[in-house]
């Protein structure tokens, strides 16, 4: 899946798009200066010979990475497949809070005309700790020159790239890796997947890959399909409000179709709005819902109980007490299973683990109803498995070291056959129906390629269980043999060939991003009922009938578009349609073409035989009429230029007069219908000689700004305008010696031109042609200032540049509070006082606004600086989208003041009160933290009036930094990291020449293979003394804490270092085990606290980012 454009809706920051940079950036990507001091420095390994696809591995090296002060910053130069590449990256953000990276072309300026090139590749940031974090993602793309760089926006966030105990940012230095496979470029377009196959792939509505791999699966479970058709559904439903119809239309596209699918339907009935189309969700809770979804909407049909008999299979929690005859047991039911991988080979491992016998003993005894505490063993056994076994491989897990959600790529090994009674069924509980044979065959494999913040989703299937797998990647369907379905999905590493093999180089492996993450088995003994065949008697009649108008319909515009080289559109405008739209629907040149009367005449027929089809749809005689050929002139504007000779009139064929007047060629011809009529009666057109021109009037009443068209003339080239203010005054009904005045309408792109018309001066010395406009008007004399727009000019200069502007308040960035008329030509300081105005507000400065994104349909991160834009057309642009939409928010002091100053959040913590009260502090940009600590103190309550206060830089529950009071307050970040102010202990203040002031923080281990250590709570310093024992300490952090004796007994005190704890017993004597060091950084040592985490969570870590979740999937009808 690629996503071409920017999606619509609500896009989140931290959603993963793959997206070309380009689409998100204004202006072609330029080089960027480096310093020959500061430039990076790059590594390539393993060049591949050059017969299966070229593949390199490139790595560059980022110093001083945190003061690259670019906004985007480029590699070396490196070469892959005879083509040279180049990495891109946006140290800040595309435009978003995550680290943005694409893989550039990087001499597409110069290659030539309809280049293209294919590659697939990853990007990968280098975890300099533990290369096992290295944050990986992969994905393929054809470059060419309108997308010549391609990968993501969202790579991962700021906070974990910038914080140094992740390990991505070492000595100010990030390594960043390609690896590249150039293959031959693919004739994607031209592929029919019907032909080929017999099967046709689903659209992508940009991020739902995911969800079209499993409608494929399940669309190819026959059964399945078949309940689906036979859901009740009537012929007034509507697709998009009803799940059993749109899934029903989308299955029987897929089985009639000749073309791809659109899911449209599909996901507008299950409620989702763009932003959810856009999202990329779990698959297993896609799968989840919409069973449950289908499952209700069945109940009462004859299909009910479909989802149950398919999917639906039962296994029996026990705790079984080992020294008494006690049992509890417990029956539930799943739709899938959920297996481990990390730590399992294969599909049977992780069977073997789900029933694996866990003991409850010592500490973790079971409480067995009338025993008392009791050894017992705890475990899961199957009591049936489903027909249709639907296994989620655990692909995706929670990393606690990194607090984040991490990809397992690991090798697991999955079975073509699965036999889940093997070893005498030491899977199924005693209560299993043994006469079940629980032999499965493999129907499908679903495939996630990339890393855990998204990437492509596609399916490998064999709807037949035959020998031929499919694999269904969106739109495309292609024929695959089984290893590509199977081996090639198991994960892991792979080896590239030896490019020297003579050398004894190490060989060098990478890591496949692409691997099966669900698994969908049949059951052998219910096969035949499973694959069964479906027809077009499976399908309600009504929906039949509907679906065949839809491909009729769909086949008459494909017809119709096949034969349009045959026909030519005539667009016919007459005086009625001018009337009708100038004034209302358009202001400038005639009329709107698209709104006027059109006929589809083959190329072939006579111009007298289309004069006739005019002659019946409007009533006006062959003889009775003369059509004008319009022509775009050199100012853009439209205007009929000249009339069809009788000699044009005569010719045999419509198509010649199109190319003779159109030099576009488009299909295309526009005339204009020029009828004389007398007391409403048509009559024949005056003869028109060189002499003669044909004007357009438009009368304009500055009183009621309104302007109408009236009618047109035939004037003599060497008359003068003031030989037809009567008739213009009969148009208009005025006296016939009404006084107005004329102007001249020439053009109104890129601006308005409308000039005063001399009435004594002849139409010829004015330049008047065929086909213009002349505007009048009243002359308003004394009431000139009474009108907004008092003449012609003015009027059409305001309908041009006016705009209608849908203000929202910041905090309510989804509800419109009201709409102001504006002129894109309004400056900043004219909008915020019309604001201010409608708002009741007294100080327009107060006013701050912000710009919209046209593509995530939210307020952009940054506001508009005080007078930092021109105009309203500058605030309303986004790249190369306009925008309607403004947010606006009061502040309490002026725009221009508040900008130079810096607001912080800090977190105060009470010296004796359990209490954090967060304080926003605001300073001239200039301060210090010592004016922040003043600041404050004029806000909190000391425990006594001589306290110290100090300010820490504190991050998920460690302490990074005791902030020096001259350090300058605009370089710090306050939205990633939590600034901690406290009150300096007594103790710390006295601290003796051979005390040490140490790091104490809470932990947790998870439970688990890996005993991970987790930081949580309030780290804080410890004076501690020499010779001091860990029992003296303890007594000091309990009191410190109050906490009480019974839980402080049951915790653990540990010297940890690099994150490893090293148990201490009450007579160690701490001080030794801490060396002298002035430096307190998160890897350094610590005393560890190990304890259960009990404290509620406080409102303010949330600004840690501690985790983002998604919305979670949710089908609304």
């Amino acid at each position: 899946m690629t996503i071409m454009t920017p999606p619509p809706g609500d896009q989140q920051e931290d959603e993963e798009m793959l997206v070309p940079h380009s689409d998100l950036v204004d202006g072609t990507a330029q080089p960027m200066e480096v310093s020959e001091t500061e430039a990076a420095v790059s590594t390539v390994e393993n060049q591949q010979p050059a017969e299966d696809p070229p593949t390199l591995k490139f790595t560059w090296t980022v110093p001083n990475f945190s003061r690259q002060n670019t906004r985007k910053h480029y590699s070396e130069v490196f070469v892959v497949g005879g083509y040279k590449w180049r990495i891109l990256i946006f140290p800040k953000g595309n435009n978003v809070d995550h680290l943005s990276m694409y893989l550039d072309v990087a001499d597409a300026a110069t290659l030539p005309y309809g280049w293209s090139r294919y590659a697939q590749f990853s990007l990968a940031v280098v975890n300099q700790i533990h290369t096992r974090y290295t944050i990986r993602k992969e994905t393929q793309h054809q470059f060419n020159a309108r997308e010549s760089d391609w990968g993501f926006t969202s790579f991962m966030p700021l906070s974990e790239l910038y914080d140094p105990s992740r390990g991505y940012l070492v000595n100010d230095t990030v390594y960043v890796e390609a690896e590249v496979a150039v293959r031959k470029v693919l004739d994607y377009w031209s592929y029919d997947s019907k032909k080929e196959t017999g099967f046709v792939g689903l659209k992508n509505q940009g991020a739902t890959c995911y969800m079209n791999s499993l409608l494929q699966t399940l669309y190819h479970i026959p059964y399945f399909r078949k309940a689906v058709y036979h859901m009740p559904t009537t012929e007034n439903d509507a697709p998009t409000a009803s799940i059993p119809l749109a899934l029903q239309s989308l299955f029987y596209k897929l089985q009639y179709n000749d073309t791809s699918v659109a899911t449209k339907e599909l996901t507008k009935s299950f409620g989702w709005d763009t932003y959810d189309s856009f999202m990329q969700h779990d698959v297993q809770e896609l799968n989840r819902v919409l069973s449950e979804k289908l499952e209700d909407k069945m109940k009462g049909t004859v299909v009910e109980g479909t989802i149950q008999q398919l999917f639906e299979g039962h296994h029996m929690n026990y705790i079984e007490c080992i020294n008494v005859d006690y049992k509890s047991t417990r029956k539930e039911s799943f739709y899938d299973l959920q297996l481990d991988v990390k730590g399992c080979k294969d599909v049977y491992a992780s069977f073997d683990k789900y029933v694996e016998v866990e003991r409850l003993e010592g500490d973790n005894k079971y409480h067995a109803e009338g025993h008392g505490l009791q050894d017992a063993k705890k475990g899961v056994l199957f009591i049936d498995f489903p027909p249709v076994l639907q296994l989620q491989l655990k692909r995706f897990e929670y990393d606690f070291m990194r607090d984040t959600m991490v990809k397992i790529n690991d090798r697991y090994e999955f079975p073509l056959e699965l036999d889940l009674d093997r070893e005498n069924g030491k899977y199924l509980s005693p209560d299993a129906d043994m006469s079940v044979r629980n032999r499965y065959t493999l129907h499908s494999v679903l495939v996630h390629s990339g890393g855990v913040h998204g990437g492509h989703y596609y399916a490998f299937i064999r709807p037949t269980l035959s020998d031929q797998w499919y694999k269904f990647d969106d739109e495309r369907v292609t024929k695959e043999d089984l290893k590509r379905a199977l081996d090639e999905q198991y994960g892991g590493e792979e080896e590239l060939p030896q490019t020297n093999p003579g050398f004894n180089n190490p060989p060098f492996k990478f890591t496949k991003y692409s691997n099966a993450y669900m698994l969908v088995y049949i059951r052998e003994s219910d096969k035949d009922k499973i694959i069964c065949n479906v027809d077009e008697k499976d399908i309600a009649e009504h929906l039949r009938i509907r679906l065949k108008k839809e491909q009729e319909e769909k086949e008459e515009k494909r017809k119709y578009k096949a034969q349009a080289h045959l026909f030519t559109i005539i667009k016919v405008a007459r005086d009625q349609d001018l009337k009708e739209q100038i004034g209302k629907d358009i202001y400038f040149d005639l009329v709107d073409h698209d709104k006027v009367r059109s006929f589809r005449i083959q190329k072939q027929t006579p111009f007298q035989q289309f004069k006739e089809e005019v002659a019946k749809e409007f009533g006006v005689p062959v003889q009775l009429q003369r059509f004008w050929i319009w022509a775009k002139r050199q100012n853009h504007t439209y205007r009929p230029n000249r009339p069809l000779t009788p000699q044009e009139e005569l010719q045999p064929v419509v198509g010649q007069i199109r190319e003779a007047s159109n030099k576009a060629n488009t299909a295309e011809l526009k005339l204009f219908l020029e009828v004389e009529l007398l007391v409403e009666r048509p009559i024949p057109p005056p003869d028109k000689s060189k002499e003669d021109i044909l004007l357009f009037f438009k009368l304009y009443d500055p009183e009621k700004q309104e302007l109408r068209y009236v009618g047109r003339l035939m004037v003599k080239s060497s008359s003068k305008p003031m030989d037809i203010t009567g008739k213009l005054n009969e148009m208009a009904g005025f006296a016939p010696d009404e006084e107005i005045e004329l102007f001249e309408e020439i053009k109104f792109e890129p601006c308005v031109m409308c000039e005063h018309l001399d009435k004594k001066t002849s139409f010829k010395l004015c330049q008047i042609e065929d086909g213009d406009i002349i505007c009048f008007q009243k002359p308003l004399g004394n009431k000139e200032t009474e009108c907004r727009y008092p003449a012609v000019p003015s009027f059409l200069e305001y309908v041009q540049n006016r705009q209608l502007v849908r203000f929202r308040a910041l905090e309510k960035p989804k509800e419109d509070e009201f709409v102001l008329e504006l002129s894109k030509l309004h400056t900043y300081d004219d909008v915020v006082e019309r604001v201010a105005e409608k708002l009741g507000l007294d100080d327009p400065s107060k006013l701050r606004l912000t710009s919209h994104n046209c593509y995530s349909q939210q307020p952009k991160p940054q506001p508009i600086k005080y007078r930092g834009v021109d105009h309203l057309s500058d605030m309303l642009v986004h790249y190369n989208q306009t925008s309607d939409i403004l947010y606006y928010e009061v502040l309490d002091i002026p725009l221009p003041e508040l900008q130079g100053l810096k607001t912080l959040k800090v977190a105060f913590h009470h010296a004796t009160k359990e209490e954090v009260v967060i304080h926003n502090i605001r300073l001239p940009k200039q301060s210090t933290v010592g004016d922040v600590i003043n600041e404050l103190k004029t806000k909190v309550e000391l425990s006594h009036p001589d306290a110290e206060l100090r300010i820490l830089e504190v991050f998920y529950h460690k302490i990074y930094k005791i902030f020096p009071l001259t350090e300058r307050i605009e370089n710090i970040n306050d939205q990633y990291w939590t600034l901690r102010a406290e009150e300096i202990p007594e103790e710390e203040k006295n601290i003796g020449p051979n005390d040490r002031l140490i790091l104490v923080y809470h932990f947790a281990k998870e439970t688990g293979q890996n005993q991970q250590v987790q930081n949580f709570g309030e780290p804080f310093f410890l004076v501690i003394h020499e010779g001091e024992t860990l029992e003296e300490i303890k007594n000091r952090i309990q009191k410190k804490l109050h906490v009480s004796d019974e839980d402080f007994a049951k915790w653990k005190f540990a010297f940890m270092s690099m994150g490893r704890p090293e148990y201490l017993q009450d007579s160690d004597v701490v001080y030794n085990r801490f060396q002298r060091r002035d430096v307190y950084g998160a890897f350094e040592q610590y005393l560890g606290l190990e304890h259960t985490d009990t404290s509620p969570k406080r409102a303010y870590s949330a600004n840690q980012n501690r985790h983002t979740y998604e919305k979670p999937v949710k089908i609304y009808n």
